[in-house]
Formats: C-alpha cells, structure tokens, sequence
C-alpha cells in the first residue's frame, strides 16, 4: 500500500487527488509553478516544491524535475491528473525505470492507444466499427485528396496527437482541402509539438458519446456507462452529463463490451475513456481513448456511487477492482458545467486576474469541484477552467432544475465567467428535451443573445457601485421583501410589530457581507 504519493498537477484535480489520499491515509507532495506558489492543491498537500517558472514548459512538464522530487520525498507514486504529463508514455516509462509507480496504463498502452491514428488501428485489430478514413498519417496534399476521394466529402482532418479541438478542420469539398490542410498541420504542430495529421469520414450532427473502463491488474476490465458530451463549443466540451437520453440499455451494453474490448486488447490498465460518435440510427464509431482520468469523472460516480480516484489509486496499489459488471448499476442524473475564467463577449477569449470576490453554491445533490479562492489571481499561464459544478437528482429534468439554481446562486467578481453561458443553455428548449449533437451549442450561439439578455449572453457577473453582485443583490431584495410581507401579516394577526426582527436582520447581515 502506498504511504505517499505525489501529485503531478494543479488546480481542481490536484486538490481532488490530494482529497482522495488523505481518505485513504495517504501522504501528499504537491508540487508549483511560480504562478501557484499560493494554491489550493499546495495549501492542501503535507509537503509541496517548487518546480519552476509559470510557463509549463518550465514546471509542470518538467518530468525528470518531478522525478527527481519524488525520489528525494520517498514518494512510491505519482498521479498526473489530466493534462501536462497524464498521456505522456516517456513520462510513465521513466517513472517505471525510476521504481515510482505512474498511477494510469503502462507507456505500452499509451502508445498502443494514445496517438489516435494507432489507436484507429487498434480498433480495427479489436473488430471495433470507426468512421472510415486513414490509419496513419497523412504524408501530403496529395494523399489526403486521394483518401477524401474514396471515402466521400465531408471529410474531417484531425491532428493525430492531440485533443481539445485543436488542429481539427471540417472540409466539405475538393476545393477546401488544400487550406484546411495547411491550417489544421501548423495548429497541430503549434500545439502538439507534431504536425501530422489524418482523414476521417465526417459524420453529419452525431453525439459525441464515451465510456469509462476500469481495468486491474488481474485482468479485469469494467465499463461504467456513458457520459453524454455532445455540448460543445469548437470541439470543446462544455456540459457534460450522465447517462445520455439518447442511449438504450441495449446501446450502452454494446457499446460498453466494445470499449472492453479494446482495452483488454491493448493491455490496458487503470482508469480510461473510449470515446464514440453516434448517429441516429444508433450506430456506433470509435472515435480516441483518452488514456488517463477524464475531467468530466464527477457525473460517473454520482451515478455509479463510485470513486474513481479511489478505485484507480487500488488498481495502481495492485489490488484487484472487487467489482463485478452486473454489480454496476446507473441511479439518477448527474450534469456537469465546466466553469471557465473567459470572456463570451469577447470570443471566449481567456479572462485572467484576480478573483474579487466568490460565493459559491451548495445545497442538496449540488457538489463544486474548486481550484480557486477568492482573493486568488487566475495566471493566464495554463486552461482557465477554475471549478467544475455538478448537479445530481432522481431525474434528468430535476438535475437541470437544480443545476439552474445553483448557477444562480454562483457569483464570481473580478473577472469574467461563462456562468451565464450555463443559464442559457440549462433554459434553451433544446437542451432541455435532449434535442442535442454536437454542433447544437455552434447554432444556439450563432442565434445571438436574446433580447433583453446580454449579462446572460455574456456570462457577466457585473457589480453594483458597492461591489455587489447583480444575481445577489436581486436575491437579497427579494428575500428581504418576502420578509417584510410575512412580517406584516404576522402584524395584523397579533404578532410582533418590528419590521426588523431577528430574520430579517440576518438578511441585512448577509447583504452587508457582500460588500
């Protein structure tokens, strides 16, 4: 068993890793950049280094650094979170010569599954359907003209080892090939450090589907249902939720049995996610498999009433998982939002600074994954993401209910947010009827805000000239209001005659802590 691990990340995962340890009474190290010497994850971990400067490149990419902090603290294991070093099969490789335990799939999984023309490949060697197209990169213009020429337009060209939209292009004709081509290997490259690229059959207004797969070290391998992730905004997740309207029990169990499938086949272990496009039909195609814990884990355990923090830290301990398939059962809903520090007005363009001030929700079947405080100085260093808000309820329609609630309640001042982003789409008749593919969130945006709604449209949580919060301030008012009316009536039946009794002083209390 583990008695220290440490953790290769920042923000809202590092600190939800850090929480899972110390329920198992496990030691923490956190390490830093620069730009979060004042974190959350390191005010939470029992020991935390430096690593370096904010860029990445310089800190929390700084494997052989992070290496060497493990050693030095008698760390047994690391956990990368998700992002910077998680899909990094040199990384788990060196952790592996080093003698620390990398929590996630071995570097030959990795490589089997995390370069998405391989993984293509491997889906083919595992009988999985995938969208047609090329299972390796594309060599030239010509070649790539030659694949969309058999597969038929639209076609989509994807970076090969990348993810988040980035070096993706829909291309619906022979005469925007040539552009898109050239656009999507420089994207690629600029942001994967690898500009090639590949072809696939574009598949028209599918769900963007995926399933989570646990497997142990003793050849067990469990899918935990769907998550439904087809709101997105350039290829970028922004809702998430679990299970999908859309998907059968007869659906979820083929496609669960051939996320399985692959898995076993590449030797998987750990904790990972197949990812599908799925049409109308109910067909289903591989998409990737993201070979680490995916952000969007929270609406699976509240639905599967599991851990999977826990579960991948017992797999990586060499225990086996002690579940069965059949044990698996999905209750209730759970949706999750993805709340950026952005701009909407201003093309979601990232809105770094100090957070002034942050009143978070809470209340029944609400649970906030945070990595800030208020006070805190978002760096424009690294994603903007500052908390992940889940709603869970008996039902899809009281998990939308409750989530509306809670964002009403959010404020964050100081800087911009895509809160109002949330209200809009939880209030859009689409969403609401599970009427929703991948591009619905594209077309709900093109419509402009509506009328009379642009702080929504914006996501703005502007201030009053004291500081206060347009949201709380409205409903302070409201509830100070519906105290004076009962309090009234409470008159005129004999009650106590002061418009200010104790209730309503404790409203004005918390208006002026608002200040």
């Amino acid at each position: 068993m583990f008695k220290k691990i440490l953790i290769a990340n920042r923000g809202e995962i590092a600190l939800r890793v850090a929480r899972a340890c110390r329920e198992r009474g496990i030691a923490t190290v956190a390490v830093y950049s620069d730009a979060d010497r004042a974190g959350l994850h390191v005010l939470e971990a029992d020991e935390a280094y430096r690593l370096g400067a904010a860029p990445a490149q310089e800190s929390y990419l700084r494997g052989d650094l992070i290496l060497e902090i493990a050693k030095k603290t008698g760390a047994q294991a690391i956990h990368p979170g998700y992002g910077f070093l998680s899909e990094n099969a040199d990384f788990a490789e060196a952790c592996e010569a080093a003698g620390v335990k990398f929590i996630g799939p071995p570097a030959s999984a990795m490589r089997a599954l995390g370069s998405k023309t391989r993984a293509r490949q491997a889906a083919d060697a595992a009988g999985m359907p995938r969208t047609p197209g090329s299972t390796k990169g594309l060599a030239s213009l010509e070649e790539a003209h030659t694949v969309a020429q058999q597969i038929g337009y639209p076609v989509m060209l994807k970076a090969a080892a990348g993810g988040g939209g980035k070096g993706m292009r829909a291309v619906n004709d022979p005469t925007e090939l040539g552009s898109a081509f050239e656009s999507a290997r420089s994207e690629a490259e600029r942001s994967f450090g690898s500009g090639e690229v590949y072809l696939e059959k574009l598949i028209e207004r599918p769900r963007h589907i995926e399933i989570q797969v646990l497997a142990d070290e003793h050849g067990n391998c469990l899918y935990l249902g769907e998550r439904e992730c087809s709101v997105q905004r350039r290829h970028q997740k922004v809702i998430e939720e679990a299970p999908s309207a859309a998907v059968s029990e007869a659906l979820r169990q083929r496609m669960g049995e051939a996320a399985v499938r692959l898995a076993q086949s590449a030797g998987y272990t750990n904790a990972g996610t197949v990812e599908f496009l799925v049409d109308a039909e109910e067909n289903f195609y591989f998409l990737e498999m993201n070979t680490r814990l995916q952000v969007e884990h929270p609406v699976t355990e509240l639905v599967t009433g599991l851990d999977l923090v826990h579960l991948q830290i017992q797999i990586a301990e060499g225990q086996p998982l002690g579940i069965r398939q059949e044990e698996i059962q999905l209750r209730g809903h759970a949706i999750e939002c993805r709340v950026y520090a952005e701009d909407p007005e201003n093309n979601f363009f990232p809105s770094p600074g100090k957070i002034t001030r942050l009143l978070q929700p809470g209340g029944p079947g609400i649970r906030e994954d945070c990595g800030v405080y208020e006070g805190w100085t978002v760096p424009m260093d690294y994603d903007p993401m500052l908390s992940k808000l889940i709603a869970y309820a008996p039902t899809r329609e009281m998990a939308i209910a409750r989530l509306l609630r809670a964002l009403d309640e959010y404020v964050i001042g100081g800087i911009r947010s895509n809160l109002g982003l949330f209200r809009r789409i939880l209030r859009d008749e689409g969403f609401r009827t599970a009427a929703i593919d991948t591009g619905y969130l594209d077309r709900l945006l093109a419509l402009g805000a509506p009328d009379g709604d642009a702080h929504e449209a914006r996501g703005d949580e502007s201030e009053h000239a004291d500081g206060t919060s347009r949201h709380a301030t409205a409903a302070i008012g409201a509830a100070l209001l519906e105290e004076a009316r009962s309090t009234a009536g409470a008159s005129q039946n004999g009650g106590g005659s002061s418009p200010m009794h104790a209730g309503a002083w404790k409203l004005a209390a918390r208006r002026e802590s608002l200040r």
